[in-house]
């Protein structure tokens, strides 16, 4: 018989990239006494990731849990980048409702719109949290008018549109039932969360059930399924069977060996759990994203929606350079084949694909920085290895017609500079939806739809026409269409000439050819890209070249020649800037980009057959 376990609240915390979910979060730890009076809590706690520090947003969802009168809540942090929404997806099937965190001052935004659309389908009950409303810029009210709306255009129904809303300062560690007043602490959070969040269901004398949303991964333990036990108990020793619903052949017996629950930010050993428990089981090396764990005598998967298809590709091989080799600690395509291929073990959302070429391999994902933080991870593992330009994945429809992945951007712009910003997105094939002001008039808000493709290298951009004031946004729409050829670049490489060490007399000369990216004494090889040109067309340099010594002496031959800083490019700009002949060396101290073809001859007979 089916009843309601009352102990009990699991919910997730989900909301636009940057809305303050992962501090909201740490505030709930803190208030629920999961830390002690004098302990010293790291800002952001949730975030353990060091990329996730440094950039300040969340990558993997996160599972914690805290008491509060009684009743154990499961919090997930989740995140709130639009390349990560493979997470947010299938975290929502472990939890009876969701806190949605909106700020205060930017109102509702794609991402928004897109984790509250994942909610609203599930049927899942939605607390509305205002965050930030300690900012001078607050606008409560109309943030609510405009969550209201989004509800509406999203068909909730009636019992979605009677949500609750809870007005905070995450920060401040306040929240409030009220606009205009502020709290003292987060008890009207807690409460909201135990009155409107109904209790897990499910029948506890029925035959085991648990469905896997999360894998995490442990050197020392292997793969460790987490999900939530959704009928009768679970138990340590206890013989399961792993099946999936959409995959009828998969069934293997099995047995749990070590069974957890969550408690504040540890995971502690438990001999069984019940309905509503979020449980994590280590020592099945076969289980994956979306499999069931049932009782042997009574085998019925509980169905799992699929996982959104990656958009992007990139080509990751093993660095040919002549520099190759003598910085990463991991060179060698075993080495690489391995790293990317445990990858899998964690991300759903990401593909890894064998070529023809053992040195090779395609790995797709849902966006650039989804790519770019695989990347960076790599490199500081001491990974050794080269990336070619991203490319979009194609379809073709029923008529054999090519379709492509179509985003939604979302930018907001000074005003000044709206133009610029249209005139660009409109030659890489985007076409404007919608245009309206917003704060006060003196922002611009765009709405455009274009394909994945024409944003790729566009960020870089948008800042310098900007000013570093634009912000934008942007989120899977669907595949439309082929909108025909886009040029991504109109600038052209400096190209080293010879091998060796660059010198100041060399880049003196270089620099009026347009912008370095290397210093003196850095290392170069024939075919490495160190600069950007003004024209369209590649250039190549010599700056290794030394200055002739003569005997004879003019006033100004001993001037000092001053060099212009060199532009250093980081992941992003770096993989926003090489076009599609050339590749990019990532070790664990550099980042060079070269040109696929080293050879300047075999180069030019190469561009002559593509003409």
């Amino acid at each position: 018989m089916r009843q309601k376990r009352e102990d009990v609240r699991n919910v997730a915390i989900i909301a636009h990239v940057d809305h303050g979910k992962t501090t909201l979060v740490d505030e709930l730890l803190k208030q629920s006494g999961v830390f002690r009076e004098n302990q010293e809590v790291a800002e952001r706690v949730m975030d353990s990731n060091d990329i996730e520090r440094e950039r300040g947003i969340t990558i993997l969802s996160k599972n914690t849990a805290v008491m509060y009168k009684g009743t154990k809540i499961n919090i997930i942090d989740t995140p709130g980048h639009a390349d990560f929404g493979g997470e947010v997806e299938r975290v929502l099937k472990m939890v009876n409702g969701v806190i949605l965190v909106v700020d205060a001052f930017e109102g509702a935004m794609p991402q928004t719109k897109f984790v509250l659309r994942k909610a609203l389908e599930l049927k899942l009950p939605v607390i509305v949290c205002i965050n930030k409303i300690d900012r001078p810029e607050a606008r409560p009210d109309e943030v609510v008018d405009e969550v209201l709306e989004l509800f509406l255009e999203l068909d909730a129904d009636d019992s979605q549109l009677d949500c609750p809303f809870v007005y905070a300062s995450a920060k401040a560690g306040i929240a409030s039932l009220d606009a205009d007043e502020m709290g003292t602490d987060m008890e009207p959070l807690f409460e909201t969360i135990l009155n409107y969040i109904p209790a897990p269901e499910g029948d506890p004398d029925a035959a085991t059930q648990v469905l896997i949303s999360t894998i995490d991964y442990n050197e020392y333990v292997g793969r460790i399924g987490v999900g939530k036990v959704d009928n009768g108990t679970i138990r340590v020793n206890q013989d399961v069977v792993i099946c999936n619903h959409h995959d009828p052949d998969k069934i293997i017996k099995t047995k749990v060996s070590k069974l957890y629950e969550f408690d504040g930010l540890n995971k502690v050993e438990v001999k069984e759990a019940g309905i509503g428990s979020i449980v994590a089981i280590s020592g099945i090396s076969e289980i994956h994203i979306g499999d069931t764990l049932c009782s042997p005598e009574n085998v019925v998967p509980i169905p799992f929606q699929k996982i959104s298809e990656p958009t992007i590709a990139m080509q990751f091989m093993v660095n040919d350079s002549p520099l190759a080799g003598q910085e990463g600690k991991f060179v060698t395509s075993r080495h690489l084949r391995d790293r990317l291929f445990r990858e899998l073990n964690t991300d759903v959302s990401l593909r890894v694909e064998e070529t023809e070429s053992a040195d090779r391999f395609k790995v797709s994902g849902r966006g650039e920085l989804h790519l770019s933080v695989l990347i960076e991870n790599m490199r500081r593992e001491g990974f050794e290895f080269a990336v070619s330009k991203a490319e979009v994945l194609y379809h073709t429809d029923e008529n054999g017609k090519k379709l492509e992945p179509m985003e939604l951007a979302y930018i907001d712009v000074p005003n000044e500079f709206a133009g610029a910003v249209i005139e660009k997105l409109g030659q890489r094939k985007g076409e404007l939806r919608n245009m309206g002001s917003i704060s006060g008039g003196t922002y611009t808000r765009l709405e455009f739809s274009i394909p994945a493709r024409g944003l790729i290298g566009y960020r870089g951009e948008f800042m310098t026409d900007t000013k570093g004031n634009g912000i934008l946004n942007t989120v899977f729409d669907d595949y439309g269409p082929y909108k025909g050829d886009i040029q991504y670049r109109k600038m052209g490489s400096l190209i080293a000439f010879e091998a060796g060490e660059a010198i100041t007399y060399g880049l003196y000369n270089a620099q009026e050819r347009g912008t370095l990216f290397i210093g003196p004494g850095e290392k170069v090889y024939s075919g490495m890209v160190i600069g950007q040109t003004g024209r369209s067309e590649d250039i190549e340099i010599n700056v290794c070249k030394k200055k002739q010594l003569t005997n004879t002496r003019s006033s100004s031959a001993d001037e000092a020649l001053r060099l212009t800083p060199p532009k250093i490019l980081s992941l992003e700009q770096a993989l926003d800037f090489i076009d599609t002949d050339e590749l990019l060396e990532v070790t664990p101290t550099n980042l060079r980009i070269r040109k696929k073809i080293l050879d300047p001859t075999m180069r030019k007979r190469a561009a002559m057959k593509k003409a």
